[in-house]
């Protein structure tokens, strides 16, 4: 469930890929039984290939990662944390648009 662009985050190497990366990067949190969640897919695969080499873009599955969606507070899924240093700058709950998503990570791109 995910494009050639759009990486899979795991509870043991999420420091590594993504608290430490050196470009931002968002993580979408998600399980496969998530209607909204599977809807959103496509979305996020489009700006994975469209943001390439600027931003990481990847997936977190919380039915098999629950420690990391859980030190995140992950409560409704998807939902979408933008990191940038090793913080979370930006997230969203819920369907987004792919116009808003990319608001979203051209700010911290420019910024």
């Amino acid at each position: 469930m995910a494009g050639d662009n759009t990486l899979h985050f795991t509870d043991s190497a999420f420091d590594q890929d993504v608290i430490n990366s050196e470009t931002p990067v968002l993580v979408d949190f998600w399980a496969p039984w998530c209607g909204p969640c599977r809807a959103i897919a496509p979305t996020i695969d489009a700006v994975a290939v469209e943001f390439a080499g600027k931003v990481k873009v990847g997936k977190v599955n919380t039915d098999e990662n629950q420690q990391t969606a859980m030190r995140f507070g992950i409560r409704s899924i998807p939902t979408l944390l933008l990191f940038k240093g090793g913080k979370v700058v930006d997230q969203r709950v819920g369907g987004l648009s792919k116009p808003d998503l990319v608001k979203m990570l051209s700010a911290q791109i420019a910024s």
